[in-house]
């Protein structure tokens, strides 16, 4: 039986620990695992030393072209999603995925994929932060940024950086099983399956409340959160009629005050479950989210995972999640 040939396609100034996830996983034979495992082969750009990130430099014998003849091709993330991809390796894709090759992108990798015209018409994710500009300069692919991953059967794409680990790791589950997956990812200390998606991770939105008129408003509300709101009495505060009050809140804000609140009470919650010891229970009261399945409703649908397992994650204290 051969080895499982999988080429990973080195890019200039990619990241370093990017490059080293796939090596990890495919690159590196560890005992307890089946045999034959993986064999890797880093392909740069033709056959030259191509430094990558942080002063680091990779070389080797096979370049782009050697992708053609892999049974799985990875693409990390890129230096720049402003850069064009070079065409040899647009190319090298290209031949790869017509050969049957199953192709694989971690994070940023996703812009080459797209630009290679693998994505278009597929579901496909990237890193939270560049998900938007993946969207508006490849309008065709069905962009899911809140997921981990996405396996599409020969096209595969993992949001950032660590989730790439995740992606990895669902690879070898699918060609080996569960338990071999399980296996390596104790290996890795590393979990096998994490909860929720990319959600949990990204950055509470801007919004703009710089305006003068509203932003005793906003201040407010703030203040009055963790009590019983309705757009009555918001209206009510600011001196306005509700269908005034619901306009210039759109305009301003770019959505409506109900939402705007909610989205100002899952933060905070969030910085809660992060930073201090109320029970899960308490927290959603607290922040004016009322019952336990009323919260945790709103939480998962803002966070992608129960407000529980959002504190295991990132309370540093070591909190006790009960529900």
């Amino acid at each position: 039986m051969r080895k499982h040939l999988v080429g990973l396609a080195v890019t200039e100034g990619a990241p370093v620990l990017e490059l080293a996830i796939p090596c990890e996983v495919f690159g590196r034979v560890r005992d307890g695992l089946p045999r034959p495992w993986y064999e890797l082969r880093p392909c740069v750009p033709a056959g030259m030393p191509t430094l990558v990130s942080n002063g680091f430099a990779a070389s080797g014998p096979y370049g782009y072209d050697a992708l053609a003849r892999a049974d799985t091709v990875v693409v990390t993330a890129v230096r720049d999603i402003h850069e064009e991809p070079a065409p040899e390796l647009v190319t090298a894709i290209k031949a790869a995925h017509r050969n049957g090759a199953r192709i694989v992108s971690l994070c940023t990798g996703a812009f080459v994929l797209a630009a290679a015209g693998l994505l278009d018409g597929r579901p496909a994710t990237t890193h939270w932060n560049h998900a938007g500009e993946l969207a508006a300069r490849f309008p065709s692919v069905k962009l899911d940024p809140g997921v981990l991953y996405v396996d599409d059967g020969d096209v595969l794409t993992s949001a950032g950086t660590t989730a790439g680990i995740d992606l990895c790791l669902h690879i070898v589950r699918t060609d080996h099983g569960a338990a071999v997956a399980n296996t390596l990812a104790r290996r890795l200390v590393a979990p096998a399956h994490r909860e929720g998606g990319q959600a949990q991770y990204v950055e509470a939105p801007f919004v703009a409340d710089h305006d003068p008129g509203l932003a005793p408003v906003l201040d407010w509300m703030r203040e009055q959160m963790a009590g019983p709101l309705t757009v009555t009495a918001i209206a009510r505060h600011a001196n306005l009629t509700e269908r005034t009050l619901i306009r210039h809140f759109r305009a301003v804000t770019g959505t409506t005050p109900i939402k705007w609140l909610t989205a100002q009470r899952i933060q905070r919650a969030r910085e809660l479950l992060e930073t201090g010891t109320l029970p899960v229970e308490a927290v959603g009261e607290a922040v004016g989210l009322g019952a336990p399945a009323n919260f945790r409703r709103h939480f998962i649908q803002a966070a992608g995972v129960t407000p529980s397992a959002y504190r295991r994650t990132f309370n540093a204290r070591g909190v006790r999640a009960s529900a």
